[in-house]
């Protein structure tokens, strides 16, 4: 069994699609939107999908995410079950929750994730996801746009998310590595590439190599201000 866990807040745009195509899907798995409080239509587009659970949580990702968890955890107590955890704005490759049902029994594979990729043409896009892919390949830390699963004991165990509003799966996926060896799948998750192109592909480029730094070389994290919401 997988429960995919969303979080989200003023995604009204983003999230149609995402649960469009993920309701497609064919397997055994459930589905939570965890909400932080939007304003706009987000709540609404939520309830209205049949398959949906819509939760409530206080504002940030780790908060929602853990709430998301725990509900899970609540409803169906088997440590190994799969939690995957899902942007508003990303999609999973086709099969890919027949793929993990199928790699319930494997008891060698305690979490992983997909490559990344952002959807469009853009050359510099394409670079910024080789980077990333690279990236994760060498370090093993896994960012939150590429679909993050782990099985529901080990992230009990590991406490879940902890509790800050900015590079909380870096933080987590910390401690992950100390405990196994995530997997990397194929095809790739694909990421609507919005807050790279309103905020500047080249800048956000440089934000992406600054948060690389920081982490390789366990410099102090950057402060909120460099996290931006983009709807």
């Amino acid at each position: 069994m997988i429960s995919v866990i969303i979080p989200t807040y003023n995604e009204e745009k983003a999230l149609p699609g995402t649960l469009s195509y993920l309701l497609q899907q064919r397997g055994n798995y459930d589905v939570l939107v965890v909400d932080g409080g939007s304003t706009d239509r987000t709540q609404e587009i939520a309830r209205g999908e049949e398959r949906v659970t819509l939760l409530t949580a206080p504002k940030g990702r780790a908060f929602q995410m853990n709430a998301g968890a725990h509900a899970a955890t609540e409803a169906r107590p088997e440590p190994n079950n799969w939690l995957l955890f899902l942007h508003a704005d990303t999609r999973l490759p086709q099969e890919a929750l027949q793929r993990l049902n199928a790699m319930e029994e494997d008891h060698a594979c305690q979490a992983g994730g997909f490559f990344h990729q952002f959807s469009g043409t853009d050359w510099r896009l394409r670079l910024v996801s080789r980077l990333d892919n690279f990236r994760c390949l060498r370090s093993r830390i896994i960012y939150g746009d590429q679909a993050l699963f782990i099985r529901q004991g080990l992230f009990q165990r590991l406490g879940g998310f902890p509790n800050q509003l900015i590079l909380e799966d870096i933080a987590f996926c910390e401690k992950l590595i100390r405990h196994t060896t995530p997997i990397l799948l194929t095809p790739p998750v694909l990421t609507d590439p919005r807050k790279f192109v309103q905020m500047g592909i080249w800048r956000s480029l440089c934000r992406v190599l600054v948060i690389i730094l920081c982490v390789e070389f366990h410099l102090p994290l950057l402060g909120r201000g460099f996290f931006q919401d983009i709807r």
